[in-house]
């Protein structure tokens, strides 16, 4: 099996730089600058267990590789960057016949969980990854990874459920490069969990940092929504104690020298300049069931609102106070 990452950020590299360590069939595909990094100097993965410089084999597109019937495809690109990933990549020719769509398993490693429903638009069999691995990039060919012993939990299954073979070797393969791949039949009841924890996310990247009473008072007030937007839509999710029992001892945040600063993602967007966020797939999700369930969700809105205007505007994470951001909620 060999694994095709459609996106080579803090996550995709995470997971073809412990591939290629492993000896596993790993390819990279990147764009730009992270691309050319990868091209000319190979991956420089940073992680606890220290720092390793990994040829990792790269390309810029689809058109630059020759899918085979043994490839599984995962898609690591931010969600409001899915569609364009999907729709150049399912019309692809495989050897032997047929299209990447109608042969090849596609993973969906996103955070959110619309990811999945696009993908099932254009792919036959996709799988759903609960993705826990803390994980930086800030700058092209260096990605740093804080956990041990395992170097992340990646809860895997068949979408919208079940699990099969597929899923089971895609684990194996993962699990040989030290990540911890519990396959399961309900992964979104994961990933719903896991989206939960990713509303803080425009906290921290509005206001740099997670610390202080009113930036936790705000993340709390995001989270109470959540949960009072998926109970009234029936949504289950898995609980905070059967994620706490997953990677304790196991999956653990440890010190890393000379890696990047920690932030999660949308931070980590905002650090590298970009324009878009995933906010609408995180905080929006909230707000989109919200609307269909008759739900007031301010505090999501507000923080929605806010990641998006600081991506739009190019504004440095981190320049507005939790109290600044706090006061938007009445606007």
């Amino acid at each position: 099996m060999r694994y095709v990452i459609i996106g080579a950020g803090a996550i995709g590299g995470a997971l073809g730089g412990r591939l290629r360590q492993a000896g596993q069939d790993v390819v990279l595909v990147a764009r730009g600058a992270q691309f050319e990094a990868l091209r000319e100097r190979g991956l420089r993965l940073t992680a606890p267990d220290g720092v390793f410089e990994l040829p990792v084999p790269v390309v810029d597109g689809p058109d630059a590789l020759e899918l085979a019937d043994d490839d599984v495809l995962v898609l690591a690109v931010k969600t409001q960057d899915a569609v364009a990933a999907l729709d150049a990549w399912a019309a692809r020719p495989v050897r032997g016949g047929g299209t990447a769509g109608e042969r090849l398993p596609l993973v969906c490693a996103q955070n959110g969980v619309e990811a999945e429903r696009l993908a099932l638009r254009r792919f036959r069999r996709v799988y759903g990854m609960c993705v826990f691995l803390p994980a930086s990039y800030l700058e092209p060919g260096a990605v740093t990874v804080r956990c041990a012993p395992y170097t992340g939990a990646l809860n895997l299954g068949r979408y919208p459920s079940g699990a099969d073979g597929t899923a089971h070797r895609i684990a194996d393969g993962l699990e040989k490069a030290n990540f911890l791949v519990p396959v399961t039949s309900e992964v979104m009841r994961w990933k719903y969990a896991k989206l939960l924890g990713n509303l803080a996310n425009a906290v921290e990247a509005v206001c740099g940092s997670l610390a202080g009473d009113e930036a936790k008072a705000l993340v709390a007030r995001a989270r109470a929504e959540a949960v009072e937007v998926l109970d009234a839509a029936g949504i289950g999710r898995a609980t905070d104690e059967e994620q706490r029992e997953l990677r304790a001892g196991r999956v653990e945040v440890r010190p890393v020298e000379g890696g990047d600063p920690a932030g999660g993602s949308t931070w980590q967007s905002l650090r590298r300049g970009s324009t878009s966020v995933e906010a609408d797939y995180l905080n929006g999700e909230i707000v989109l069931l919200g609307r269909l369930h008759g739900v007031a969700t301010p505090v999501n809105e507000a923080l929605l609102r806010m990641a998006n205007e600081f991506a739009r505007s190019g504004r440095e994470p981190g320049s507005m106070t939790a109290g600044e951001l706090a006061a938007q909620l009445s606007q």
